[in-house]
């Protein structure tokens, strides 16, 4: 009689696991639709979604908060019209630098230069040479260096190995720098009336400068949640390791992000130009705290891996609300700047203590300077 040892003993295969919600729509559960929407909400589509009614209903908050305060001003309906138009026509500018700096931080990076960047793209376009060419050649030049000081953020960054911080922060004063050589410290006015109307004309009674925000608005929103490029962003700025395992050219795609986002401020350039009509080295002055800000306060993770263009479009209205109500009160910039600077520190505090991002944000930048 020949014995069975313990080694001889077959276990059944492990089936894989099953994701639940699937399997309720297949036996055809009554409660599968609403399952698969709790799904859903629980979910990172949901958090993004919950998220951004949250942030509208601080945009509601602040329109409660202007009609108790000025009731004499909210209780005329053309003028609450009228000063939403304005409060759009205020965050187009910042709205479009803040799209491209949503994906440099989805994507684990930063940029301190962006404000830099619209500057010289700016006193690029308006110097006497550029002017001749007209609008097209102004449009076209401030986009080229802006794409162009991109490149060289993102170069330093993926191929020199700075940290982004470093990099930009370097990039900020030589841009500022070189601005102030180019127009020698002069306000350059603008002569074209083409671009001079692109603030002051509207479109069925609403500012050209809305238009050009809800455009690059969409585009980024369909970039990054349509194409092959988004998802990259999202898997790079979520693990860049994994994502090079995968097959995804990382440094390559970092270069590309930083190139977007240069994209973006010389679009910007162009809109600030036109609401001033003229440029110089100082103008867009702390346009990438506004940004960061803007983005942060949007749930976009500091760390990276996540984040959506609507929620930072929202943090851009938000200030900007913020700002217009400080305004019509006749409250002080200070006490506007403290506001400010108290809810950007509570949304970082929020997102440390849901995510741990800023200890990540700090494990990612020594992990690039010592690998």
């Amino acid at each position: 009689m020949s014995e069975r040892g313990p080694a001889t003993t077959q276990l059944p295969a492990q089936s894989p696991p099953v994701d639940p919600a699937p399997t309720g729509v297949t036996k055809h559960d009554p409660s599968g639709g609403s399952r698969r929407g709790l799904s859903f909400w629980s979910g990172e589509g949901g958090e993004g979604a919950k998220r951004n009614l949250a942030l509208i209903g601080v945009l509601l908050a602040l329109f409660v908060i202007g009609a108790a305060t000025r009731s004499d001003l909210y209780s005329n309906p053309d003028w609450v019209w009228a000063n939403m138009l304005s409060i759009l026509k205020l965050a187009s500018v910042v709205g479009v630098v803040t799209v491209g700096m949503t994906f440099v931080i989805i994507g684990g990076g930063i940029d301190l230069s962006v404000g830099a960047i619209v500057a010289l793209a700016g006193v690029w376009c308006t110097t006497v040479a550029t002017q001749s060419f007209g609008a097209g050649g102004m449009i076209f030049t401030a986009i080229v260096v802006g794409v162009a000081v991109g490149l060289v953020n993102g170069t330093l960054i993926a191929y020199g190995r700075l940290v982004p911080f470093i990099a930009t922060l370097a990039m900020l004063v030589a841009a500022r720098g070189l601005a102030a050589e180019i127009s020698d410290k002069q306000t350059q006015i603008s002569q074209n009336g083409v671009i001079n109307g692109i603030a002051s004309n509207d479109l069925f009674g609403i500012p050209l400068l809305v238009y050009i925000l809800a455009a690059v608005g969409a585009a980024g929103w369909v970039l990054l949640n349509r194409t092959t490029f988004g998802r990259r962003t999202v898997a790079v700025g979520g693990n860049p390791e994994a994502a090079r395992l995968a097959g995804i050219n990382v440094r390559l795609h970092t270069l590309l992000l930083y190139a977007l986002s240069g994209l973006c401020c010389g679009i910007a350039a162009i809109m600030l130009t036109a609401q001033a009509t003229s440029a110089q080295a100082a103008m867009a002055n702390l346009y990438e705290l506004d940004a960061i800000a803007a983005v942060i306060i949007g749930g976009t993770l500091l760390s990276g891996g996540r984040g959506t263009i609507v929620g930072s479009l929202l943090g851009v209205i938000i200030f900007a609300t913020i700002t217009n109500l400080f305004a019509i009160n006749g409250l002080s910039t200070e006490a506007q700047n403290m506001v400010k600077g108290g809810i950007i520190v509570a949304a970082v505090l929020i997102q440390q203590v849901q995510f741990g991002t800023l200890s990540q944000f700090f494990r990612r930048n020594n992990r690039l300077t010592t690998g």
